[in-house]
């Protein structure tokens, strides 16, 4: 059941990356102006090509989680989601330190929920 619940996490992860990706990548100057209110609206137009770059970064991460939900061997599924959630989690805390508070709940919190879940799943076996 942990497991289950474990899975059901990382794909909410993954998918909010899948979202940080589209949001980034094809909606900076539209529905991004929307979500992101403490940027400067003047910054979004010039910043365009960057916050692509750090959609695809986004894109990258979830797609590593989507991976690992679908490797066959428990054990190698767990190393691969452990990696690819402490990439997240180090990215949420950074961004928490360096940007916004909020983004620790939104991006670090779930992925270290996960990395706990899976920590307690590989060491219970």
């Amino acid at each position: 059941m942990i497991l289950l619940i474990t899975k059901i996490i990382i794909a909410i992860v993954a998918l909010l990356h899948f979202y940080f990706l589209w949001l980034e990548m094809f909606a900076w100057t539209t529905k991004a102006r929307k979500v992101f209110l403490n940027f400067p609206q003047d910054l979004f137009e010039p910043t365009k090509s960057m916050a692509a770059n750090q959609g695809l970064y986004n894109g990258f991460l979830a797609a590593g989680l989507v991976w690992s939900l679908l490797i066959q061997d428990m054990q190698w599924q767990i190393y691969t989601a452990l990696f690819f959630l402490s990439c997240v989690a180090i990215a949420g805390i950074y961004g928490a330190i360096s940007v916004s508070k909020k983004i620790f709940t939104i991006q670090a919190l779930p992925a270290l929920i996960a990395i706990i879940l899976l920590l307690a799943t590989l060491y219970s076996s």
